[in-house]
């Protein structure tokens, strides 16, 4: 008898180990199930002005969320609709806070679950993306608009990364280009960025004419504001002691300052059932990052006359 209730004893824990076990594999299944479900395009408008009829335009640019669940969206029907009533973002962001007359209140005081809409050490990144032209009334303008989402490892080194791009969607231009980009690096040091520093280019061919379209070669850990090189090609004449004269090409690295210096945070107004969005932003000061240091290269030109060149070494945030 003893012996009978030790085996059903032992039964009991195997089944109730068993039974842990694959509950806990089915709840992992499940979470790797929702992730992949979240980590999906979703409808994000941008106001880009006014066409050639001055009515207000909106593109779905569309973003890749980073978390799942969380406060439903209006739907970007309605929200196109809303905002095309008024000539500008702003003035529908006026209108929209005179009418809830207040900040907006939540439903429930209980704070909201959100998980990464992907696993441990990875990110929501766009896997294709096409760029549109927009005739707008102060000229054309190019807006790159995300198509889907994925997954994507994140890299812990500065390296470029492919970026495929669609020119001239739907049409018989269609061209699919890899224009790069650079990784977003974890574990940077401070101040530092993984930024473009080598550039190429590629030919799209359109109705009218061949669209010059510049690529990313290769990427470093920078500054926010730092030196790229710009290579230019003079004729230098070279009088040599025997008397004869010389045309050679002289290759000059004039360098180039890129990047930004803008600090803090440039969100003026976000949503209030959603931080993550923006819906203005400050504008961005131009020409902040600024050539500090610099060299002369002097040479006799073709028509027998002295140039000087000056190139950049180095650059920095204008105060």
């Amino acid at each position: 008898m003893d012996v009978l209730r030790l085996v059903l004893l032992l039964l009991c824990v195997l089944h109730l180990t068993f039974t842990g076990a694959l509950s806990k594999h089915i709840r992992d299944h499940r979470n790797l199930f929702t992730q992949r479900v979240c980590c999906k395009r979703q409808s994000h408008f941008v106001y880009i002005g006014q066409d050639i009829s001055g009515s207000p335009v909106s593109v779905d640019v569309g973003m890749c969320r980073s978390h799942c669940g969380g406060a439903p969206r209006p739907s970007h029907e309605a929200g196109q609709q809303e905002s095309s009533k008024h000539s500008s973002m702003l003035e529908f962001l006026r209108s929209k806070k005179l009418r809830t007359g207040g900040p907006v209140v939540a439903e429930s005081s209980e704070p909201l679950v959100q998980l990464p809409s992907c696993g441990l050490n990875q990110v929501c990144e766009p896997t294709g993306m096409r760029v549109d032209r927009v005739l707008l009334f102060e000229g054309s303008r190019e807006v790159e608009v995300i198509e889907e989402c994925h997954c994507e490892i994140k890299l812990t080194l500065c390296i470029r990364v492919p970026a495929l791009r669609t020119y001239n969607s739907e049409t018989p231009y269609e061209t699919v280009i890899d224009v790069g980009g650079c990784s977003r690096s974890k574990g940077s040091p401070e101040g530092f960025s993984c930024v473009p520093t080598k550039f190429d280019s590629a030919l799209v061919e359109t109705p009218n004419k061949v669209d010059l379209i510049q690529t990313v070669a290769a990427c470093e850990l920078k500054e926010s504001c730092y030196r790229v090189p710009y290579v230019e090609y003079y004729y230098e004449i070279v009088h040599h002691a025997d008397g004869v004269k010389e045309e050679r090409l002289k290759e000059i690295d004039v360098g180039r300052c890129m990047g930004g210096c803008t600090t803090g945070n440039r969100c003026l107004l976000r949503s209030p059932s959603d931080p993550e969005i923006c819906h203005l932003w400050a504008e961005r000061k131009s020409n902040s990052c600024v050539p500090q240091g610099y060299e002369s290269h002097s040479f006799l030109n073709q028509h027998g006359q002295m140039r000087t060149v000056l190139s950049i070494t180095s650059c920095l945030c204008q105060n």
